[in-house]
């Protein structure tokens, strides 16, 4: 018996060949589609298609809070009160379209694809640039998700990037820069009013002030 196992990967295909006669697969992003192609004894070939949902590594970090829902929906939608001053275009509508950049470090396009007052939001990644990965689009495709529960007369923030993995080359840098702005800006931003948000030289993580122009 010959097989062949394929991953399919948010659209990306890729051919595995096992060493043996049984499939093998690693944790990835998106659904595995497992073919294998086999030879009968009158030598005829079939093929078997097993569909597995992975298990994800994706970036997740939460919030609680004693302020409200709406309080929360309404600060996340704030995006320039928590992430960057310099942010264009509107950004708590669904289909809006909006573009971050810090100096000449990172640049993306959002769109908001999802929309729940006070539950839930959800942003799809349209374009990425970094100065400092090999491949200048990660995050391309990425979906940026904000839920929303309350909790014990509370309110719980849970925040996930699907698709930023540890394989990826920004993952430590995007990991602490979005810890700093979930749980110290965003944060600071619902419960007082006032978050830290970066801007022309005002950054507000290690790696912004290593890497931007005051770092040079």
């Amino acid at each position: 018996m010959h097989c062949q196992t394929i991953i399919l990967v948010t659209g990306i295909c890729s051919l595995w060949r096992p060493r043996a006669s049984h499939y093998f697969h690693r944790e990835t992003f998106g659904e595995l589609f497992l073919h294998c192609i086999f030879k009968d004894i009158r030598g005829q070939y079939h093929t078997s298609k097993i569909l597995h949902k992975m298990t994800l590594s994706d970036f997740t970090t939460t919030i609680l809070v004693d302020q409200t829902p709406k309080q929360v929906f309404d600060a996340i939608n704030n995006v320039r009160g928590w992430w960057s001053e310099e942010i264009e275009g509107s950004t708590d509508k669904l289909n809006d379209e909006f573009t971050y950049h810090y100096e000449d470090v990172h640049r993306c396009k959002m769109k908001l694809i999802e929309v729940i007052p006070d539950k839930k939001v959800v942003w799809l990644v349209m374009d990425n640039y970094f100065k400092f990965t090999k491949d200048k689009s990660e995050w391309k495709g990425n979906k940026i998700i904000f839920e929303i529960t309350g909790k014990d007369n509370k309110t719980h923030l849970q925040f996930t990037q699907l698709g930023l993995v540890p394989e990826y080359e920004c993952y430590d840098i995007c990991r602490d820069a979005w810890s700093n702005y979930i749980n110290n800006s965003l944060r600071s931003l619902i419960t007082t009013g006032k978050g830290q948000p970066n801007g022309t030289d005002k950054p507000q993580t290690t790696d912004e002030k290593k890497l931007g122009s005051g770092g040079q």
